[in-house]
């Protein structure tokens, strides 16, 4: 019985041992590699280059005062339909005081001297009726008494431009009052009523009251980078995605590209504007970012294959195409255009090639 026991126990370690060195040999065995395949097929090759930018108003225009002053009035809100000379706002003026007094004292003077005047008019005037002085010398006096009404007349007027920004003569027409200079939308009112505003002119630019623009005539602005400039130009089609509104495409026509690039970020970029086409039922805003794909170059229904399986030998590009079942050979190939991920098979393939995947 021992024996048997004996026989029993070295009968399986034996065995363990056999099923041991079996398992090692069946696992450092490698298993044969098996490659997948691919037929190449046929599609649209579009090349293109996006630009990034913006959608705003062809004209934009700053409404700025005529005079300094406060604002009294705001006559609009933003996003306000307005037409060429809508009143916007009204400013009251604050006079300077050295201006003020020069004007109140060259009125004074103009009264003086019309009193003046007209004294030694009535004077003459009573000498001439009784033959004792010539009409010539009556003109002279008559002429001198209209002069002296005619500068009260403006020193008055003066005064009140200084005062008011207007005279009682030149009625509604008043530098105080601010009008729009073209027909638009207000997209923006930086002041409110009580500011200080200051009149534009040679010296200074003015204080913006008002930013209006024509929405129905927009442009994209965006620039690009100087590798693809040289394949652009003027009439080219673009396709606008903006980003604040989903699943519409706009189209677009370019008509600029700046002759002069600006670095930004150690690139050269290049400015680029196109006239948007709008949709009637989407109301664009102005600023709305957006990108533009800019179609360089198209193929319509060519045979194709993923850029990924090229390989290249020589400056000559081939595939792996299977002669047999999971047996390749090189097959050289020629190539056209590429959109970066699928490229053009000009010669070299049929649709029923298997080509070999590359891991």
């Amino acid at each position: 019985m021992k024996k048997f026991i004996k026989i029993f126990v070295l009968v399986v370690i034996l065995g363990a041992f056999v099923y041991t060195i079996y398992f090692l040999y069946n696992k450092s065995q490698a298993k044969p590699v098996v490659f997948e395949t691919t037929n190449p097929f046929v599609s649209n090759i579009v090349k293109k280059t996006v630009a990034t930018g913006s959608v705003v108003p062809r004209k934009e225009i700053e409404i700025k005062p005529k005079v300094s002053g406060i604002i009294m009035e705001i006559y609009v809100e933003e996003g306000e339909h307005i037409r060429k000379n809508d009143l916007i706002a009204k400013v009251q003026i604050i006079p300077n005081m050295v201006n003020l007094n020069n004007a109140e004292s060259r009125l004074n003077r103009a009264k003086l001297a019309l009193d003046n005047a007209k004294i030694n008019f009535d004077r003459q005037k009573e000498l001439y009726e009784k033959n004792v002085i010539p009409k010539t010398d009556f003109e002279n006096f008559e002429l001198e008494f209209h002069n002296a009404k005619e500068e009260l007349i403006a020193a008055e007027n003066n005064l009140e431009l200084i005062k008011e920004g207007q005279t009682k003569e030149s009625g509604t027409t008043t530098n105080t009052l601010i009008r729009s200079t073209i027909d638009g939308m207000i997209l923006d009112i930086p002041v409110e009523i009580g500011n200080s505003v200051i009149e534009s002119n040679t010296f200074n630019d003015g204080t913006t009251v008002a930013i209006v623009a024509d929405m129905g005539e927009m442009v994209f602005e965006g620039k690009v980078d100087e590798s693809e400039v040289g394949k652009i130009h003027e009439g080219m089609d673009l396709i606008l995605t903006v980003g604040a509104i989903n699943d519409v495409n706009f189209h677009a026509n370019l008509e600029h590209i700046s002759p002069k690039g600006v670095e930004e970020n150690g690139a050269i970029q290049f400015e680029i504007k196109a006239a948007v086409d709008l949709v009637d039922t989407i109301f664009v805003r102005a600023g709305y970012s957006a990108n533009a794909d800019i179609v360089l170059d198209k193929r319509d229904s060519v045979l194709c294959i993923s850029e990924a399986l090229l390989q290249f030998e020589n400056d000559s590009a081939y595939v792996e195409v299977e002669t047999e079942p999971q047996t390749f050979e090189k097959k050289f190939i020629e190539t056209g255009l590429s959109d970066g991920i699928n490229i053009e098979v000009v010669s070299g393939l049929t649709k029923e090639d298997k080509i070999k995947k590359l891991n």
